[in-house]
């Protein structure tokens, strides 16, 4: 009966989870309604705050996994010293836009939430601290290695990682005025992925190898 009840209590807090974070993506966290998640995950309103107790703790359990799922992908990626550097830099490219795929509202809703309320930056950034330092240290050693070299260029880090972050979110961000203005252009979302990832690579290579 125990192991029945934990599996249970696992399915129901999946469901209101999984209904929270489409109303979150959606509304945004003010418009969103614990009332309408209960309803959408099939359990009472009651249920539903015996499980996570308010809209906040529910919106921040929602925040941390999704990050916590994004950290861990770029750093497995990041930080693979088996592999040379072009090939982290590809596949930290892959791993990130893959999740933004996974993931399309999430950009524009992290970028409304800061605007909507600008206390929530820190906590946005106490979620993402780990990443950027593991990162960029990875590019500063690999970097500095191929500078003396005269393989690579002298770049700012940090820039850096901005134009990865930017050029792989745009494109989920403005996913909408894109098909608009270029006729479908991720009709088959597939092989426009597949393409970004290709030129987004290709764009930040072209700053860190010398021709």
């Amino acid at each position: 009966m125990t192991q029945n009840t934990n599996h249970k209590e696992i399915d129901t807090e999946a469901m209101i989870l999984k209904a929270a974070e489409r109303e979150f993506l959606a509304k945004g966290f003010a418009g969103a309604r614990t009332t309408a998640i209960a309803e959408a995950a099939g359990v009472t309103h009651g249920m539903l705050h015996y499980y996570f107790r308010t809209k906040e703790k529910l919106f921040e359990k929602i925040l941390s996994e999704k990050i916590g799922l994004m950290k861990n992908l770029i750093l497995n990626s990041a930080l693979d010293n088996a592999l040379p550097l072009e090939q982290r830099l590809r596949r930290i490219i892959s791993v990130h836009i893959d999740f933004l795929a996974a993931n399309p509202g999430l950009p524009k809703f992290l970028i409304d939430e800061v605007f909507c309320n600008p206390g929530r930056v820190a906590k946005f950034g106490e979620q993402f601290r780990g990443i950027v330092p593991a990162v960029t240290l990875m590019f500063e050693k690999d970097l500095r290695k191929g500078i003396e070299a005269g393989i690579y260029r002298e770049v700012d880090i940090t820039m850096l990682i901005i134009d990865i972050i930017s050029l792989n979110a745009f494109s989920f961000i403005a996913m909408p005025m894109l098909n608009a203005c270029f006729a479908n252009l991720a009709c088959d979302q597939a092989s426009f992925i597949a393409r970004r990832k290709e030129d987004i690579f290709d764009t930040v290579w072209r700053k860190i190898v010398c021709s």
